[in-house]
């Protein structure tokens, strides 16, 4: 019995790796390539909504180059920190590959996307990343896109409608957020001073 129980926690172990990136902890391009589709389907069968943000950071080789990779390193683990305090629990948090990041959101229209994504792109312009005695700042720029139980999109084709406004985002002078419409944000989408408190005592959480 605790042989299987061994094999078990090691099997999970192993499920566990071949999902995640190892640097950032969030979910890898395989688990995004694999639940998208999923998602999609449900939100078809369901009538249900679907949306993804696709996240950059702004300026990420410069950065590199002016501070080093492993201060690079640190960028990436300190915006993934920021996504997994941003979203909910059902929400899948993926790095997509070199400094870009995807969030799929199930039930969730492109107005609640648009927040989450504004809220995001804000809570990361005003978090300082702080190396050694530097307090370094970076901002991303974010596209968002929903996906309709109507919509006839494959996967491919959903992840490029978010690609191209992505790259809106970022022709428009990025740290910013593009959808198919401006969608008015939420008053309360600015974290506000006690939020922020809250938000910055789970990032130092996080870190320990």
């Amino acid at each position: 019995m605790e042989e299987l129980l061994t094999l078990r926690d090691e099997v999970n172990d192993l499920r566990h790796q071949v999902q995640t990136d190892a640097l950032t902890g969030l979910y890898n391009f395989r688990f995004f390539s694999n639940i998208l589709p999923l998602e999609m389907e449900r939100s078809r069968r369901s009538s249900s909504s679907l949306s993804v943000i696709i996240l950059d950071i702004d300026h990420f080789k410069q950065f590199n180059d002016s501070w080093g990779h492993e201060a690079g390193n640190q960028a990436l683990v300190h915006v993934s920190h920021l996504i997994k305090i941003a979203i909910r629990k059902l929400d899948f948090a993926c790095r997509f590959g070199g400094e870009e990041f995807a969030i799929v959101l199930p039930n969730t229209d492109l107005h609640q996307a648009y927040n989450v994504a504004e809220r995001l792109r804000f809570l990361i312009a005003n978090t300082d990343l702080e190396i050694a005695d530097k307090s370094l700042r970076v901002t991303a720029s974010l596209g968002v896109d929903e996906f309709k139980a109507t919509d006839t999109d494959s996967p491919q084709g959903f992840i490029e409608r978010v690609d191209a406004w992505l790259y809106q985002a970022k022709d428009a002078g990025r740290n910013k957020v593009e959808g198919p419409v401006r969608v008015p944000v939420d008053t309360n989408t600015n974290v506000t001073t006690d939020e922020k408190d809250v938000l910055f005592n789970l990032f130092n959480e996080n870190q320990d």
